[in-house]
């Protein structure tokens, strides 16, 4: 069953619009989803957790069905700190003031970005396939731009991709999607039709690359500052990343991630290209079962 015992809600956090599922019982596990995804990532893994969590998944603000802020001059309604600002008030208005975080590709960086601007309420955290933005950018190589050729391409200024994107969502998603080859039944067919449904509604393409405007620009500034005052991770962070993907191949993922932490890192690569929870939730589930709390 898809999300079998979850409700599917929209609230209004500080004025802004979110969808989420929540389910289970137990202490409270924040699960943010990627790009050009939505909360049904987690489908394979959140009814697991659900046994022994309650589950909050939302969709970040500007994907899937939540609230599209829309252009703005410096891309401040989607910097990492206004994502994060979001999860950190949806989990207060739900009532858990202290949670446990598990977050994918840019759910990653808004959940870096939580750990920082909102450390007391993070207890723990776990990352997958990503390393710090600033660190992507500041030992960016022809490799590199690439292999992420998109964080370049979407990052342009409106509405340039969002033109080319807006002819043809469904084609853009499977060509993004697959940079480890894979066919259309990779996704499971409600998630895709959520992915597909999203990206059609008026506001999401310009979201996405609102998102990625903002991570060349001011959440830079924003994590420079950071580093300048000496804030960096200070809860146990568990770091995953798939073996078939980048992440291994162009980093030592923890010797990075340790850099940019006070607090223990672990972690290992996962038989999986990038979308780890769709395509090897076994490994997820049981990495997580030993490092969450609960």
């Amino acid at each position: 069953m898809f999300f079998d015992g979850f409700t599917l809600e929209t609230r209004d956090v500080a004025g802004q619009s979110l969808r989420l599922r929540r389910g289970g019982e137990g202490p409270p596990l924040l699960l943010l989803h990627g790009n050009p995804q939505t909360h049904a990532m987690w489908h394979r893994v959140a009814p697991v957790l659900a046994k022994r969590f309650t589950v909050v998944a939302p969709d970040l603000r500007g994907y899937g069905f939540s609230g599209k802020p829309g252009v703005s001059a410096e891309h401040a309604a989607h910097a990492k700190r206004a994502m994060a600002a979001d999860m950190a008030a949806l989990m207060e208005q739900l009532g858990h003031d202290r949670f446990q975080v598990v977050a994918h590709d840019r759910g990653a960086r808004v959940a870096h970005r939580l750990a920082l601007d909102h450390a007391a309420r993070v207890e723990r955290m776990c990352l997958m396939d990503v390393v710090p933005t600033l660190h992507h950018f500041e030992h960016a190589d022809m490799a590199f731009a690439m292999g992420y050729y998109h964080w370049f391409w979407l990052a342009q200024p409106h509405p340039q991709p969002e033109r080319l994107i807006e002819q043809d969502v469904e084609l853009w998603f499977d060509i993004h999607t697959n940079r480890e080859p894979k066919d259309r039944g990779f996704f499971h067919p409600d998630a895709r039709a959520d992915y597909l449904a999203a990206l059609r509604l008026p506001g999401t393409v310009t979201s996405i690359c609102e998102d990625y405007r903002a991570a060349a620009t001011l959440d830079l500034v924003h994590d420079r500052e950071s580093r300048a005052a000496g804030h960096r991770i200070a809860c146990p962070l568990l770091a995953l990343w798939g073996a078939k993907g980048k992440i291994g191949q162009w980093y030592d993922a923890l010797a990075v991630w340790r850099d940019y932490a006070t607090g223990p890192v672990s972690g290992h690569a996962v038989n999986s290209g990038h979308y780890l929870a769709e395509e090897a939730p076994e490994e997820v589930l049981a990495a997580l079962e030993p490092f969450l709390r609960g």
